[in-house]
Formats: structure tokens, sequence, C-alpha cells
């Protein structure tokens, strides 16, 4: 006993789901004091714990804190676990503790062996050949437990995935939190909607069809600290945001928070799991007549409303190139009048100063422009602003209230795709049940696109409201990007032609034009400026007043 009060031991502790409350880490030390206690061996704050490590997955040398034990020998003489599950799951995890536990002379102890009795392995003595043989055995063991158990849960979670409303666990789509299971559906967890996740979702689609760019929808979610779906799962495990995420070709790197960019609000907004779909490898779960398997009684999103997110997507065409250039107030709408081509804002120091302006770059693709330009930045914008505001500032603006239908054939083609691709399966099953299950599968999707043919679109309705605010509002209220949408929106185009000399003093309006292109903003445009004018000649003194210039105004 002298020999063993002063042996150094680590405590380890590992735990494969946080939140299992029967292997908790307070449980694990509680044994691992006793059997220290027993043995005569003292901690003295060495501990290595290991929360959300899978055991099969992971081996002892690749776990964060113990593999730093193990790498450090001459700091303790034993470690003690409280089960044999808790260090290892295979044999050659096993095979390789044994070896490191007889090179480095250690101790491994196990509070709760085989039966609930202690378990102690003293591999100080190499030439005592016991320990190894009788981990080995153990490791057996571990390992077919550990098998039969994969097949448990499999066998568990591919039944649980045909029960509607039942969630097998782990985390849920983005969007959704577990709850306990409504009586009359019977036991176990579900789906609901996350109050907050959906908070965030709303206001997503809520930006983007009012026009904002995604670029610009990142940035906000960004600064005003939104978190991402990977930190919002985090926060509500109680865990510490961020984590490993791709760097340079090889190479990982390490973040305190993830970052919202376009892919992950693509990833959300297109996902089926907002229609309250369960999901597996990425694919809807399907009834025997190949109607998705619902996950939740509350999906966020009706089929219809899921379609409209699709189509704004692809109209748009959001995805992780949505670049902009954040300098230019102007891009896209102004262009050089040499060769029609855009002009792009470039920035430059002079003599100490920095000058802003815009160029015509059209040797950049190739073309030869007759009369390349450049003009001052500064004067370009205020012109553009005064004259954009002098034609349609005092006209009201408009939203246009959608009130979605429904298409089969956005759903037609996911599923086709769904069979499509499994058709490509066929022929590759070799027993009966697998080949059964195949042709189950394909017959469940013949039957849902059979359903889909059948079921009659539903044009959507669109209703057209003022919001009783001008253009002026709106332009003043406005960041430079959603300025430059709404003259985009009017179709706004700004001609450049060729300096004059002296034309560095002040703007030279000879050489600019600005037009709005045909549509409604010109429409109004002219009736405006129609409507300027007459009441213009009424007011005149030699004109008698015919009334109603007031009413025509407002109107």
């Amino acid at each position: 006993m002298d020999t063993l009060a002063r042996l150094r031991g680590v405590r380890a502790v590992r735990l494969s789901v946080l939140t299992d409350e029967t292997t908790s880490p307070e449980r694990q030390r509680e044994a691992d004091d006793l059997a220290a206690a027993a043995l005569g061996i003292d901690f003295d704050g060495r501990e290595a714990v290991d929360l959300d490590v899978s055991a099969s997955k992971v081996g002892p040398f690749d776990r964060p804190e113990l593999g730093a034990w193990l790498a450090r020998p001459d700091e303790f003489d034993a470690i003690v676990w409280w089960r044999f599950d808790r260090a290892i799951r295979s044999m050659s995890d096993m095979h390789d503790l044994a070896k490191w536990a007889k090179q480095h002379r250690k101790m491994l102890v196990f509070a709760e062996g085989i039966g609930g009795g202690r378990l102690v392995f003293d591999f100080r003595n190499a030439m005592d050949p016991t320990a190894e043989l009788m981990m080995m055995m153990l490791a057996f063991a571990a390992q077919v437990e550990s098998a039969s158990i994969r097949d448990r849960v499999l066998g568990a979670h591919a039944a649980m995935r045909k029960m509607a409303y039942r969630w097998k666990g782990g985390r849920p789509s983005y969007g959704y939190m577990i709850a306990p299971m409504p009586k009359e559906h019977g036991a176990g967890k579900t789906l609901v909607p996350d109050p907050d996740a959906v908070k965030v979702i709303e206001r997503i689609i809520r930006d983007l069809l009012s026009g904002m760019t995604i670029t610009k929808l990142c940035q906000d979610l960004r600064a005003e600290k939104v978190p991402t779906p990977r930190d919002h799962w985090s926060l509500k495990a109680g865990r510490k945001t961020g984590g490993k995420t791709g760097g340079a070709k090889g190479e990982t790197t390490t973040r305190d928070a993830f970052c919202w960019v376009p892919s992950v609000i693509r990833k959300v907004l297109t996902s089926p799991a907002l229609l309250g779909w369960k999901l597996h490898q990425g694919n809807p779960v399907r009834d025997s007549e190949g109607t998705p398997i619902m996950a939740t009684e509350h999906p966020i999103l009706t089929r219809e409303e899921f379609d409209v997110i699709g189509k704004l997507f692809e109209d748009r065409k959001i995805g992780p190139h949505d670049r902009v250039d954040q300098k230019s107030k102007l891009l896209r709408v102004i262009h050089c009048a040499g060769c029609g081509s855009r002009m792009y804002h470039m920035s430059n120091k002079r003599k100490g100063v920095q000058r802003e302006s815009y160029k015509c770059t059209a040797h950049l693709t190739g073309i030869v422009c007759p009369a390349s330009v450049a003009i001052r930045a500064d004067w370009v914008e205020e012109y553009v602003e005064r004259e954009f505001l002098a034609l349609i500032g005092d006209l009201q603006t408009q939203k246009t209230i959608v009130i979605p239908g429904y298409d089969p054939a956005p759903e037609i083609a996911a599923t086709l795709a769904e069979f499509n691709a499994h058709q490509e399966e066929k022929g590759r099953q070799k027993s009966t049940a697998a080949k059964r299950a195949w042709q189950e599968r394909a017959d469940a999707l013949d039957n849902r696109l059979a359903v889909l043919e059948q079921t009659p679109a539903r044009p959507e309705k669109r209703e057209v409201v003022t919001t009783g605010r001008t253009i002026r509002e709106v332009w003043a209220e406005s960041d430079d990007q959603e300025r430059r949408h709404l003259l985009l929106e009017a179709g706004a185009r700004l001609l450049i032609k060729k300096g004059t000399r002296g034309g560095w003093r002040k703007l030279d309006e000879s050489r600019v034009s600005f037009a709005l292109g045909e549509g409604f903003f010109r429409d109004a445009a002219d009736a405006l400026v129609a409507l300027r004018e007459e009441l213009a000649y009424e007011s005149r003194p030699d004109v008698p007043s015919s009334g109603g210039g007031g009413l025509r105004l407002a109107a």
C-alpha cells in the first residue's frame, strides 16, 4: 500500500453525447475517485476530460485531453476510467493502449468492470503477460458490444424515420428544436419551430424579397452578430460557438464564431426541412405512396411559400459569387458613350490626395473604345441623384402583395431527380431483401410522381398597393446599395462623353446624358413632367384658372 499511495493518477472522463445524464462527467468522477482512494492513487488535479467524443470514432491517442496526457507519460503513473467503454471500443485501440502502458510501465484502472467489480491492469512488471492478455480479451468483448449497439441504433433510427413526427435524435435542421411528442402521437420526441431561428429566417426572406442583395444581407447579419446555424445550435446546447473550418488547401482554421456567407443562406432557404419533411442523407424520407414523411406538425413554410423562395434564388442567381463593388454607387448605371461599356469605380492617390473616379475599362476585355473616358466620381454621383429625384422623386413607391399559388412542377422535378438517381442503383442489389427494398422505393417515387402530375396548378395572385412614401423619402433613408437598386429598378442609365478643355473645374453637363428605361418609371416620369408643365402654364397670370390643379397633382 505504501507503494500504491505514492502513485500519481490521471482521472479520464469521456462522454459521447453531452446531454446523456446516465453517463454524466460527475458520475464518472465519483466512481473514479472511489477506485483511486481504494488503490492509493492521488489525482492532485490531473484530469483528462473529453466531452462529445465517440470512442468508436476517436482513439485514446487522438482525443484532445487524454491524447495530451498520453504524450507526457513521465508526469503520472496510472490512468483511471469509470468503465471499459469510456476508454476504448475496438481491439486495435486497446492493443495500442496496452502496448503504450507496457512500454511506459503504467497502471490502467477501470472503476467498474464486467459484473461491476473493479479491474486493475498493472503493466509496471514488463515480464508479466497476464494484464495484456486480459485486456485483449475484454477489448474483443467491447468491440462486439460496440458493433451490436451500432446495429441496434441504426435499426432503431431506420424504424423511427418511417414514423410521422417522431424525431430520432441528433441536431435538427435550422429553424426547429426538439420537444416532447404530443400524447396523441405516442411517446418520444418531435420537432417544433424554434422561435429564435424562425425570426431570423423570416427576416432573411423579408430582406431578400424587398430587393436586398445577399452580400448586403450577410454583412448586416455579421454586423448584428446574429448566430449562424452552427453557432445557434452550439448556444442551444450550452457549448462554445465556432470551431474548425476550411482554410488553405489541406489546412483548417479555428474560429471563435462562424460567419454568414451566401452559401449558408442558400442552404437554409432551399432545404426541404423548411417544409417539415424528414430528410436522410439529404433526401426526403417517403412512405409507401411516395409522400414525404413529416418530422413536425408545424412546418415553417408551406409548399407555395417554399417555391416562391426557390424561384427568387433562381431569378436573382443568388450564390456564393454575388459580389458587389462596395465603393461604386453607380455600378451598372454609368456607361462610356464611346463604346457603351460599363464604367468602374477607381481610387488613386495623386500628390498625396485620394481621388475617386469612374473610368472606361473596355480595353481590359479586349474592346477597342474610340473615345475612352474618365470622370470624377463625386460629380456624376451628385448629378445622378439630382436628376433622378427631379424626375420621379415625388412618385409614391409601391409594393406588390403576393398571394402564393401552387405549381407542382418544382416538386415533380425534385422527385424525378430522386427517382433517376435511384434508378442508377438498379441491379446492384445481391440479396432478396435489398432488391425488395429497392423496388419498394422505386414504386413509392413513381406513385408520388403520378399524384403530382394529376395535381392542378394554381396561379399566384399579385396586388400592387402604394406605400404612402415617395421615392425621395425612401432615397433619403437608404444606403448606397439600396439607392443603386432603386436606380437599376428604374432602368437608370448615365452616358459619359469625352471631356472638353478646362473641364477639370466642374462638371460639364454637356458630357453627361441621364435617362430612365422604358416601362412604369419612364411613363410615370413623363406624366409628372407633363403635369408640371401644365400646372406651370395655368399658374401664369395671363392664363385663366381652370381649377382642379391640386387634385391632379395629388393624383
